[in-house]
């Protein structure tokens, strides 16, 4: 026989109880292929791999997971052989976990979690790994028979969730060695996460030709229907040996049809000889017969040609060591959505499994296993007894396979009144959901489903054959926002179930928010949305409850804790609050965080220190922390330490980036301090210290460097204006900001005018010079274009200098004001753009300062002046067109208006105050022209005080 035949398996396989089948898949081989080649090989490695699987001491059941039949099948054998263990492929260190499935409502997720790891990437944090449980399961058989009945040891041999990594990292490191590119990564389920899942049974051609081919002559659309149609139905019924020998047959034909992922294939052998090497070690331990033991495990790994397969296996497989990486464990709410997005299945197979499940329980009258207290399900009034000591012995198993395979398919006979009952469900459904479906529709559906399913050779329609008929017949439009008819068929069936996890199976950490959020009154753990109304005036006692809430949204998705009225901020707190809680929708989430710690100060603390302290952090990231840290916790103390460290992390930063972050992070700090306590803590002072000479030292390569904005350098200088007073009582130096701002040259408009706003905070422009200079960037043609981006420069100097907010309306106004149409109209919606994108923040300053300035009335306009035109040219520096200037004597009319100031003043300087009539001739202030000197000795003693 050729070597294909025997598969490297080095013996000849016993001929017996399959001698008749290999001689007809011989000559069946033979007279379709002309001749020996590779089809004989596969055939009969086939049936060789059924036979080893058969013959082996321990006993393997092979299981594709959620199925119903391999449930069904599962349960039956239970009842008969009652198995002293039952090992299960399953990530062996989830086994303290099985216990608690009696306090959740299923499906759910056995999970391991991992938040901070030793041994692998950091970039892979948090590591997760879940294994999802359904009742139509032959694992929650397994599960639920070995844990409620005594005398019986359930053991998990499948690699651990450590492994899982280890080997994911393994293949990673081959594959780059190889140079071939990644191994695709699975779609993420809903509720999953980004976990990784654990595929126990998993069973579906890796060879896309195959699985083309069967869908193509079983006429169906996808995998999960063939399955349903040439599986389900037919195992329904079947006999143990029956079940069992197809399910072999079927896991070795897409084993050997594998195609060649060397990745893939590598790590399903060394699952393999993992859990043989795990049930061997076991056995000798305890010194069980094989007899007694019951193997479930997928069919694909069942029909495994390993040499550690069997009792009888070599030992020759080293098991690693786990990393130091410290996993927790817990039970996470799954769906059947998020269960099929894990198994690649097709919307709404696992919902008609589940429908098949309770229809196969009826049909057949087996007893299935429930955990006793599980959540949904009745008390069993069955008393628990032990496992005999000697069970019966089983007889060897004859040849099922041939008959199965030479038996025609079997029609079921059409159930009408089941038909008609799923026709007018979906007809009402249908016109809840707002579509015009009639009773005429149902009768469509009806008729429709059993065409369909003539035309795919079956007498009695499937649920899929009902769902195309009932989108054909009543989807007869798409509107947006309804649901469609092939989701409300899933529903009708069963619908996209959510577990839950009981609040004796949460963490402690998820079990104390309940606890403390109790004073609500509200039924948190049922999923959907829950209005909570906190009167913390009158119910003092709310508090808490608030302080928690606040806790969870910072900590959780906005969805699950989204307040409605009332905010928290430095110094403040609501007496009234409103929220809308969705623990139960998120409790996925909650129960991560138990994961972290065991209360959510502690996590919030543990996320504070990791965002403070990270290879990332900025000093406005941890300043956020010591904001966070006092908004949330209360804790001074930790405050302290992260702005101890918040003073590290500024020194050692050469960019600007996070100026503005700083800016009102530190501000809101300062106010809130001065406010609350009586001093400042030394840590503010000492980084309002170092920052103002740190910014000092960034300033001049800021206003050349190309890559910082006009808005980051606006917020250094506002962090050196505002902080000014502070850092010069703490023993600073303001020449160095004068240094910084003198051997600033920038090339940007925007920052030219930034800081020509800054130069008149320190003394060296005027406010006339300022207006002067922007009196000649309007008069310039060539400078007109560019305009709007020095408005820019000095709409972000209110940042630092809120105080020349009437100078920025001057400025827009006279640029209004002076350019001519041709000139304005192009360049008007630049300067809009400018002032949406670059002052969004800062329009409430201007708009207030325009509404003091300009009149209030619509009327008043045509004869409103503005002020800074009825001013002399040397305060403001805009100088009024010829001819249109105010009429009326001029001259310095306030002094005779108010002489006591002008006698003040005289006798200040020591002058004789005589007052003398001016003569006829041209008025104005003539004196100033002819001794300028005493005008300069009179600024020069004025500045001075």
């Amino acid at each position: 026989m050729s070597a294909l035949r025997h598969s490297g398996e080095g013996r000849e396989p016993a001929e017996g109880t399959f001698a008749a089948l290999r001689g007809q898949l011989q000559e069946a081989a033979a007279e379709f292929a002309g001749g020996p080649d590779a089809l004989e090989g596969i055939l009969l490695g086939i049936v060789d791999d059924v036979d080893r699987a058969v013959r082996e001491p321990l006993e393997i059941f092979p299981v594709c997971h959620h199925s119903p039949a391999s449930a069904l099948a599962m349960a039956r054998r239970l009842r008969e052989k009652q198995p002293k263990v039952v090992y299960l492929e399953l990530c062996e260190d989830m086994a303290p976990l099985l216990t608690e499935l009696r306090n959740c409502r299923l499906p759910v997720a056995v999970q391991a979690f991992a938040s901070e790891v030793d041994g692998f990437p950091a970039e892979w944090s948090p590591l997760s790994v879940v294994a999802p449980v359904t009742e139509a399961s032959a694992e929650y058989q397994a599960i639920a028979y070995a844990l409620d009945t005594p005398g019986v040891e359930l053991v998990l041999v499948d690699r651990s969730s450590d492994h899982v990594f280890q080997w994911d990292a393994r293949a990673r490191r081959a594959t780059e060695a190889a140079g071939t590119d990644a191994p695709p990564a699975e779609e993420e389920a809903a509720l999953h996460g980004d976990a990784v899942g654990v595929e126990i049974g998993d069973l579906r051609p890796r060879f896309a030709a195959l699985e083309e081919h069967l869908l193509r002559h079983g006429r169906v659309r996808h995998w999960s229907e063939w399955w349903h149609q040439y599986v389900e139905l037919p195992l329904g019924d079947s006999d143990h040996d029956t079940y069992r020998q197809v399910m072999l047959l079927i896991g070795s034909l897409f084993r050997r049809l594998a195609p060649g992922e060397e990745y893939r294939v590598r790590v399903d052998e060394d699952r393999e000889r993992y859990m043989w090497t795990r049930m061997r070690a076991h056995l000798a331990a305890t010194g069980t017969d094989p007899a007694d033991c019951l193997y479930v495990c997928g069919a694909f790994h069942a029909a495994s040609r390993v040499e550690e397969f069997g009792v009888h296996g070599t030992d020759t497989f080293l098991i690693e060591p786990p990393t130091a990486t410290k996993w927790q464990h817990g039970l996470i709410p799954s769906s059947h959505a998020a269960i099929e997005a894990q198994f690649g299945l097709a919307g709404g197979s696992v919902s008609i499994a589940a429908t098949q499940w309770t229809k196969n329980l009826k049909r057949t009258g087996v007893r299935p296993y429930r955990l006793d207290g599980q959540a949904g399900t009745k008390r069993s009034k069955t008393k628990k007894t032990a496992v005999p000591a000697d069970p019966a012995p089983t007889a060897p198993s004859a040849d099922r396979l041939t008959g199965f395979l030479q038996r025609p398919p079997v029609l079921d006979h059409l159930d009408e009144a089941e038909l008609l009952g799923w026709s007018v469900d979906i007809v009402r459904a249908a016109r809840r959901a707002g579509y015009l479906a009639s009773t005429a529709d149902a009768i469509a559906v009806f008729e429709t489903s059993i065409l369909l399913a003539g035309m795919r050779d079956r007498a009695r329609p499937t649920p899929y054959d009902f769902q195309d008929a009932a989108v054909t017949c009543i989807e007869k439009d798409v509107v947006p926002g309804r649901r469609d008819v092939r989701r409300l068929v899933e529903i009708m069936m069963g619908g996209d179930r959510v577990g839950q996890v009981g609040y004796d199976a949460l963490p402690p950490l998820a079990r104390d928010v309940h606890d403390r959020l109790a004073p609500l009154n509200l039924k948190l753990e049922q999923r959907g949305v829950r209005r909570a109304l906190l009167d913390i005036a009158g119910r003092p006692e709310l508090e808490a409850c608030s302080d928690v809430l606040w806790i969870l949204r910072r900590l959780m998705p906005q969805g699950a804790v989204r307040p409605i009225m009332g905010e928290r901020a430095l110094g403040e707190r609501s007496i009234q609050e409103s929220w809308d809680l969705s623990l139960g929708t998120h409790q996925r989430t909650l129960i991560e965080l138990g994961y972290e710690g065991v209360s959510i100060e502690q996590v919030l603390e543990q996320r504070l220190r990791r965002a403070a302290y990270g290879p990332q952090a900025t000093a406005a990231t941890v300043l956020g922390a010591v904001e966070d840290a006092t908004l949330y916790l209360g804790s001074r103390r930790l405050a302290d330490e992260l702005g101890v460290h918040a003073l590290a992390v500024l020194t050692t930063e050469r960019g600007v980036d996070g100026a503005p972050e700083v800016l009102q992070r530190i501000r809101r700090l300062l106010a809130y301090y001065r406010t609350s306590e009586p001093v400042l803590p030394p840590w503010i002072e000492s980084f309002v210290k170092a920052g103002y000479a740190h910014y000092c030292t960034l300033l001049p390569t800021a206003f050349t460097d190309e890559d910082a904005t006009v808005r980051q350098v606006a917020a250094m200088l506002g962090f050196l204006f505002s902080m000014e007073g502070l850092a010069l009582s703490l023993g600073c130096d303001r020449t160095q900001l004068e240094l910084a701002a003198g051997q600033s040259h920038p090339e940007d408009p925007a920052k030219v005018a930034l800081l020509w706003s800054a130069r008149t905070h320190l003394g060296t422009l005027t406010r006339a010079e300022l207006g002067r200079r922007c009196d000649e960037l309007l008069g310039n043609p060539l400078v007109v274009p560019s305009y709007p981006r020095y408005l820019s420069g000095f709409l972000h100097a209110l940042v630092p200098l809120p105080t020349l907010t009437d100078f920025v309306v001057e400025a827009v106004s006279n640029a209004f004001a002076r350019l001519p149409d041709p000139v304005l109209l192009p360049w008007l919606p630049r300067l809009i753009s400018t002032l949406r994108g670059s002052g969004a923040e800062l329009a409430p300053l201007l708009i207030r300062e325009a509404g003091r300035i300009f009149p209030g009335r619509l009327a008043a306009l045509d004869e409103w002046v503005p002020p800074w035109l009825t001013r002399q040219d040397a305060e403001t520096g805009f100088a009024a067109p010829p001819g249109e200037g105010p009429s009326g004597p001029r001259g310095a009319a306030l002094l005779a208006a108010h002489p006591a100031t002008c006698d003040a003043l005289a006798t200040l300087l020591g002058c004789d105050p005589t007052w003398q009539t001016a003569a006829p001739g041209p008025r104005g202030a003539a004196l100033l022209d002819r001794h300028p000197d005493t005008a300069r000795a009179l600024e020069t003693l004025l500045t001075a005080r």
